[in-house]
């Protein structure tokens, strides 16, 4: 039966403010897409302007207006390469590549009918600058409106309402990930379903159930919903399809959760057998030349590392001998790929502090909880406080990496005690260990660190191993340069 309905969200209140609807809209729909072109195009216009200034006189006037050119050249270039498309969330360091390519083309094109124009031309001296100021701009830009655009949504909860098909543990994992990172820019309002499910557990429903798929109509007339989310439901698909092509109809962004959701990745390949639509699914060969070059990368930038911070390695070491007795180094066993274990470094922050932190039995986390930050007595000194505030405990663990225990970028290692506590426990936890561990990983520069959700955990270094690249990695660990200068910690 469907439930009647109640409060929108969970906390029993719109998410917009009154009045605040207009810039609602422009930071959530299509006008922002505009404004991030616009901004581009006049990114790119200034620094062309002065790229001119510095190379005056370098070129004819006939090539002159050409140059002038390179902006709109640019803008739609990066339009052809779907750099203005829309995504629940943007995020600039995914579109470097793009933008880079595009203005890089841009700068090319514009060359090549220079030089057509007037072969003694030396358009080069005014194009190279112009390119290089363009690709900062244009980036420092998109990082000013994205950030403006996730605080808006996360400090003033613009978002907007969207309608969930689909109210079992999808769909409630679904409305739980769009309550708990508002920067995505939607919140649930609603859910249709026929048959909705009463064994969640911990997956509650957090809108009320107010039909079924063929009522989407009346359920948008009355939430004002602006997106449409189709998760898994036990309606026939032959409804599931109408429901979605009636929000098209209504209006509505629609965004559909895919079957075989766990293994979809980026590298997701879509085919047409005459006009049936196959997705092939990609992979990873953990084992592969890919991940051989990564390993490699790994000791290279490990040893660099160690070289770069071997001042403040020493400093840090002397530093924790004189906070209070015991040994610099602390040794803890971990579990690494494949299940091998190993002796995992940091620099010791406790008084009293052993190689071991002790057993399952001794410590359990908090139900559907990790492990991590303060367990027990807080022994912590005052230079451990400051060190796992930082991070820099953690530092030695390079010597795991060049010794080939541990990747610069991974699921965070495990305790043995744990694995099999948290295998009988969670779907796919021991999926993780198909790669190294790493000093940092997709889950922890999403902030889960400590004793935070093992589920999360768990969902966001599948995913990264899903879809790892070294591009990814770089991104990685670029974001926890940026995490670290917020100073988070335990």
């Amino acid at each position: 039966m469907p439930v009647a309905p109640g409060p929108l969200g969970r906390r029993g209140v719109s998410y917009v403010p009154h009045g605040m609807t207009a810039l609602n809209d422009l930071v959530n729909g299509p006008a922002f897409i505009a404004l991030i072109a616009a901004v581009d195009l006049v990114a790119m216009t200034l620094a062309t302007l002065q790229a001119r200034s510095i190379a005056a006189s370098q070129t004819s006037d006939a090539s002159h207006v050409v140059v002038y050119a390179f902006p709109l050249v640019g803008v739609l270039l990066i339009y052809a390469r779907r750099g203005y498309r829309r995504w629940l969330r943007h995020a600039v360091l995914d579109d470097l590549g793009r933008l880079v390519g595009a203005i890089s083309a841009a700068a090319m094109l514009v060359v090549l009918v220079v030089i057509a124009i007037d072969i003694d031309a030396r358009p080069g001296r005014a194009i190279a600058p112009a390119w290089l100021l363009s690709v900062t701009y244009v980036v420092a830009g998109r990082l000013l409106l994205t950030t403006v655009q996730r605080a808006a949504r996360t400090h003033y909860r613009l978002t907007r309402p969207a309608i969930i098909i689909g109210a079992g543990r999808v769909g409630a994992h679904v409305a739980r990930r769009l309550e708990l990172n508002p920067e995505y820019g939607l919140h649930p309002v609603a859910y249709l379903d026929s048959r909705p499910r009463e064994d969640l557990g911990d997956h509650d429903l957090r809108a009320p159930v107010l039909g079924t798929p063929g009522q989407l109509a009346a359920a948008v007339e009355l939430t004002a919903a602006k997106h449409l989310i189709v998760a898994f439901s036990a309606d026939p698909d032959c409804d599931l399809l109408a429901a979605a092509i009636s929000g098209r109809a209504l209006g509505l962004e629609v965004s559909v959760v895919p079957r075989f959701f766990d293994s979809v990745g980026d590298d997701l390949r879509l085919d047409h057998l005459g006009g049936l639509p196959v997705m092939t699914l990609g992979g990873r060969d953990l084992r592969g030349f890919q991940f051989g070059v990564k390993h490699a990368t790994d000791r290279v930038g490990a040893c660099l590392m160690l070289g770069v911070l071997s001042p403040l390695l020493v400093v840090l070491a002397v530093t924790v001998k004189l906070s209070s007795p015991g040994p610099i180094l602390l040794r803890q066993r971990r579990v690494g790929r494949d299940g091998c274990e190993f002796d995992l470094l940091k620099f010791r922050s406790m008084r009293g502090e052993s190689g071991a932190l002790g057993s399952a039995g001794a410590f359990r986390p908090q139900p559907g909880a990790a492990p991590g930050g303060v367990e027990g007595i807080d022994r912590r000194t005052h230079v451990g406080r400051f060190l796992r505030k930082t991070s820099l405990d953690e530092l030695p663990q390079l010597i795991n990496v060049l010794r080939g225990e541990m990747s610069l970028v991974g699921p965070r290692p495990e305790r043995p005690e744990f694995i099999e506590l948290f295998g009988d426990q969670f779907a796919r936890y021991d999926e993780r260990l198909r790669v190294k561990a790493g000093m940092t990983g997709w889950a922890q520069v999403h902030g889960l660190r400590g004793q935070t959700s093992l589920a999360d955990r768990i969902e966001w270094d599948n995913h990264y191993i899903e879809n790892w690249s070294l591009g990814l990695d770089l991104k990685i660990l670029a974001l926890t340069v940026l995490e670290l200068c917020r100073w988070r910690g335990t």
